[in-house]
């Protein structure tokens, strides 16, 4: 999915215990940081996502380096 004037993908979260991207948004998540949780959608809650969000912010990204 190419759309202009969207910022690139800094966070990418899989849910489903799958540790793949399934071709999803691979050329805009090219330095995105991955998470992947075993959680299923239905059960993602808003603090699996505050817990995703805070283990984010405390990575070192080297932007492929």
């Amino acid at each position: 999915m190419w759309v202009r004037d969207i910022p690139a993908v800094d966070l990418l979260i899989r849910t489903g215990g799958e540790k793949r991207l399934s071709n999803f948004m691979l050329l805009q998540s090219a330095y995105a940081e991955l998470e992947f949780l075993d959680d299923y959608w239905p059960d993602f809650s808003d603090a699996r996502y505050i817990d995703a969000l805070r283990d984010y912010a405390g990575r070192n990204r080297r932007f492929g380096g």
